[in-house]
C-alpha cells in the first residue's frame, strides 16, 4: 500500500513538473525566432531609409538648395528618434543581470565612427548636388566591394567566389556609368563637377563600407554582452558625433544662415521647405536603425549586401519621382549590380 502511494505521488509529481515545463514552453518565444523578426523590420527600415533618404536629398537640391553640410547634417540630426526604443527596451527589460548600457570603450569606439560618418555623409551629399539619384545609387552599391575587402582584411569573413564574382560585376557596371557620362549629366553640371561627384560618391562609398565593418569590429570587441539596446546606443553616440560634425561644418560654411532664405526661395514653398529636411531626418535615421539591426542580427558583409540592393531599387524609384534619364549603359550597369 505504501508503495503503490509513493509511485502515485511520483507519477503526480512527474505529471505536475511536465505541465509546468510545457506551460513554459508555451510562453517562450525562440531567439531565433526574435532575431528573425527583428531582421526583418531591420531590412524594412533600411528600405525605407535607402529609398526615401536620396530622394528627398535630390528634391532638396533640384529646387534651390546649396547647403552640402546643412543636408548631411539633417541626415543625422534626427537621433533623438532612437530614444524612443531605447526608452522602451529599458523598461521591458527581463534579465537584470545582463548590462543594459554600453561600455565606455564601445562608447568611444562610436565617436570615432560618428565622425567618420559625418565626412561621409557630406560627401554623399556633394556627389547627389551634381549627379542624378539613380547615378548615385548605383555608384554606391561599390561599398559592397569595399565592405568585401575591408571584412576580409579586418575581421577575417571568407572571400567566396560569389563574393568575387558581386565584386566583378559591380565594377563593370561603375565603368558602364562612367562610358555615359554624357548622357546622364543634368542640366547645368559641366563635365568637371560631373566628374568630381562621380569620385566623391565612390569615395562616400568607401566610407560607408568601413563604418559597417568598423561597427561589427566594435561589438566584437566591446568586452560585454552584446543586446540591441547596445547596439542602438552606439548608433546614438555614431549619430550624435556625425552630427558635430556637420554642424561644425554647416557653421563654417554658414548654412544655418543662409538657410532662412534658401526657405524663402524653395521651388515649392518655405513650408515644403522644412518639411522636405524634416523627412530627411526621419528617413535617414530609420536607414541607420535598420543598419545596425542587420550587424547585429547578421553581419557587416551581409549588412553591405542590403546596401546594395536597396540602392539599386532607389535608383527605380527616382527614375519614376524625377524622370531622370535612364540610357541603355545605366540599365545594363542596373542589370550587373542586381
Amino acid at each position: 500500500m505504501t508503495m503503490n502511494i509513493e509511485s502515485t505521488e511520483r507519477g503526480l509529481s512527474r505529471q505536475n513538473n511536465h505541465n509546468k515545463e510545457g506551460a513554459d514552453s508555451s510562453n517562450f518565444i525562440s531567439p531565433s525566432v526574435v532575431k528573425l523578426v527583428l531582421l526583418l523590420v531591420s531590412c524594412t527600415c533600411g528600405f525605407v531609409g535607402m529609398i526615401g533618404g536620396p530622394l528627398l536629398l535630390r528634391l532638396y537640391f533640384l529646387h534651390g538648395g546649396s547647403g552640402k553640410w546643412l543636408s548631411s547634417w539633417a541626415q543625422m540630426t534626427g537621433f533623438p528618434l532612437l530614444f524612443i526604443p531605447l526608452v522602451i527596451l529599458y523598461y521591458s527589460r527581463r534579465n537584470q543581470n545582463i548590462d543594459f548600457f554600453a561600455s565606455r570603450k564601445l562608447l568611444f569606439h562610436a565617436a570615432l565612427t560618428g565622425l567618420i560618418q559625418g565626412i561621409g555623409n557630406f560627401m554623399f551629399c556633394f556627389g547627389l548636388s551634381f549627379l542624378p539619384v539613380s547615378t548615385v545609387s548605383l555608384l554606391v552599391t561599390t561599398q559592397l566591394i569595399f565592405t568585401s575587402f575591408i571584412s576580409l582584411i579586418w575581421v577575417k569573413q571568407k572571400f567566396t567566389p560569389y563574393s568575387l564574382n558581386a565584386v566583378v560585376l559591380i565594377i563593370m557596371g561603375t565603368i558602364l556609368i562612367a562610358s555615359s557620362r554624357s548622357s546622364d549629366r543634368p542640366p547645368g553640371v559641366t563635365n568637371s563637377q560631373y566628374v568630381f561627384g562621380f569620385f566623391i560618391s565612390i569615395a562616400s562609398a568607401a566610407i560607408f563600407g568601413f563604418v559597417i565593418v568598423s561597427t561589427q569590429v566594435a561589438c566584437a570587441r566591446a568586452n560585454q554582452a552584446m543586446t540591441y539596446s547596445i547596439v542602438l546606443q552606439f548608433q546614438v553616440c555614431v549619430a550624435f558625433f556625425a552630427t558635430l560634425t556637420c554642424a561644425l561644418g554647416s557653421l563654417i560654411n554658414q548654412d544655418f544662415t543662409a538657410m532662412h532664405k534658401e526657405a524663402r526661395e524653395f521651388g515649392l514653398g518655405a513650408k515644403m521647405y522644412y518639411l522636405v529636411l524634416v523627412s530627411n531626418m526621419v528617413v535617414w535615421q530609420m536607414m541607420f536603425i535598420g543598419r545596425a539591426g542587420i550587424i547585429f542580427c547578421t553581419s557587416s558583409l551581409f549588412a553591405g549586401v542590403m546596401s546594395a540592393i536597396f540602392s539599386t531599387l532607389s535608383q527605380i524609384a527616382a527614375v519614376i519621382a524625377f524622370h531622370e534619364n535612364f540610357a541603355g549603359e545605366k540599365g545594363m550597369a542596373l542589370a550587373l549590380t542586381l
